[in-house]
């Protein structure tokens, strides 16, 4: 098998934080592997570590919301992608409210949707909930967070 690193390291992706509610239950982390996946009809596909626990609640999730955050909200970032809500109630930190479908939408995000979960496809160790969006909003404007800016963040629950 090659070793794509020197490929996939020229790589610099917005950073977005995706929350899912399920089961009386919240979750929330910082995920680099999302993009939209087709036109028409409008698809958004965020793939989420089996190593976390918000893959765990997403699996029974209706709804997932995805957030995109500006650099300026660096600090939202290392609360969803340096803590482990194992740990922490990240939502007991953060003003958010309930979205479509009973998700949770952060208050503060540059701009967010929440998106019916249409399917979950395997990748290896991240599952691709793809999504179809419902509801969407705006907040802050500014240059998003990239996976640069998100490099000196360690991660809550590495990969195994």
């Amino acid at each position: 098998m090659p070793d794509l690193d020197g490929f996939f390291d020229r790589l610099d992706p917005d950073m977005c934080v995706v929350t899912a509610a399920a089961d009386g239950e919240r979750a929330g982390c910082l995920a680099g592997f999302a993009s939209q996946c087709s036109m028409r009809p409008q698809r958004f596909v965020v793939w989420l570590s089996r190593a976390n626990r918000t893959y765990r609640v997403a699996r029974s999730a209706h709804c997932l919301a995805v957030h995109l955050l500006t650099r300026e909200q660096r600090g939202l970032a290392e609360l969803f992608g340096g803590e482990t809500g194992d740990e922490v109630d990240k939502f007991a930190r953060v003003a958010w409210h309930e979205g479509h479908g009973g998700a949770a939408v952060l208050a503060d995000a540059a701009a967010w949707f929440v998106g019916t979960v249409l399917h979950r496809t395997d990748g290896g160790d991240h599952v691709g909930f793809v999504l179809d969006p419902v509801q969407w909003g705006e907040g802050p404007g500014g240059p998003l967070l990239r996976l640069s800016d998100a490099l000196p963040i360690e991660a809550g629950h590495p990969v195994e």
